[in-house]
């Protein structure tokens, strides 16, 4: 979030002349996932419709020669003479076929995003635009601009030459952005430099629309494609005075609507303070807290067990279990006794019968 309450005026040697309130716009919170969503939905809505041709892959008299001729069922073109003679035809798998899926001209295309989603992603994108280590992350050359955002006089939107275009640039140090993405042009097509924001096209289009890299847009329908190209934050504007002061009526501010957007206010932050490790450390936290409890090492995979070893784990799927092996162990003891008492009865009567073998011996 951007800490400056108000931002200069630069004119075109770089040089601060007035001072403006810092608009309620750019302290919005950052939402990179919402930018990301919203850009990714966006794009698609430019793209145009292709589908291969109907005819494409059938347009050979091609018939399957059946079976028991030791060759695949798939039709085969006729005719003979040729090395075209005899080759399988229209299969997704033969050369000349049609594709699989042959795509159609009927497919979703568009996707529809939530209005509110969208200017939730470009007041995020414009409080970006304003941290100065955001901009450089993303590869803007800013290394020598005074002052990010930057604004101009309203007077530049009456310029209406390139040549007077490239020496306000040149002055406000800011042409390095521009000549970045002229020598790279070969290279990576496609590159931004700055964005130029207006309020009235007095000539400032046709002065700045031959830059390469540099796009115009007036301050009514800034868009999330020219304030995060490829849904990447940070984006190098260039304002002039007129734009910036209607920010707030464009926007609104926290607590008062937008005149230009119905019912709309800005977005605020979760919390007001994102420094949550000092918050956490704080004498206010710390004190009602509970003290950390012993650190406990827990493996870092789970552990599984076989049911059938380990008792504790089948008792946790099958409580009845428990219930079942403790019978067992019950009827496994009284079979165990009524054992030991046979053998005792076996014993004694073993005793007596060798008692009365002697007595018939001694008699």
């Amino acid at each position: 979030m951007a800490s400056r309450p108000t931002v200069s005026v630069r004119t075109g040697s770089g040089e601060a002349s007035t001072s403006l309130t810092l608009p309620a716009v750019f302290t919005a919170p950052i939402r990179l996932d919402v930018v990301q969503q919203v850009h990714k939905s966006i794009a698609k809505n430019k793209r145009q419709p292709y589908a291969v041709s109907v005819k494409a892959g059938h347009q050979t008299s091609a018939e399957s020669w059946g079976t028991g001729r030791a060759v695949a069922r798939i039709p085969h073109v006729g005719g003979g003479g040729t090395h075209r003679s005899g080759q399988a035809a229209f299969g997704n798998m033969c050369r000349g076929g049609r594709m699989f899926a042959p795509t159609k001209i009927w497919h979703k295309w568009h996707v529809k995003v939530n209005q509110n989603q969208r200017r939730f992603a470009v007041v995020s994108a414009l409080a970006a635009s304003a941290l100065p280590s955001l901009v450089l992350a993303r590869g803007h050359c800013i290394e020598e601009v005074d002052e990010v955002p930057l604004v101009v006089p309203t007077s530049t939107e009456g310029l209406t030459k390139t040549k007077e275009a490239v020496e306000l640039l040149k002055g406000l140090r800011a042409y390095r952005d521009v000549a970045k993405v002229s020598n790279s042009c070969k290279l990576w097509a496609g590159r931004r430099g700055p964005l130029i924001a207006y309020n009235e096209d007095n000539g400032i289009v046709k002065a700045f629309r031959n830059l390469p890299g540099v796009e115009i847009c007036q301050v009514t329908r800034l868009n999330l494609l020219q304030l995060a190209p490829g849904g990447h934050l940070g984006r190098f504007v260039i304002w002039t005075e007129g734009a910036f002061a209607r920010l707030d009526e464009v926007f609104g501010t926290h607590g008062k609507a937008a005149l230009l957007k119905k019912d709309y206010i800005l977005p605020s932050a979760k919390i007001t303070n994102p420094d949550v490790t000092r918050l956490i450390n704080s004498d206010e936290i710390q004190s009602v807290v509970h003290p950390a409890g012993s650190k406990i090492q827990k493996r870092p995979w789970t552990q599984h067990k076989n049911p059938l070893k380990n008792k504790g784990v089948l008792f946790r799927l099958s409580p009845y279990t428990k219930t079942v092996r403790r019978q067992e162990l019950l009827s496994q003891e009284h079979i165990k006794k009524a054992g030991k008492k046979t053998a005792k009865a076996q014993s004694a009567g073993g005793a007596l019968h060798q008692n009365d073998v002697r007595a018939l011996r001694i008699l």
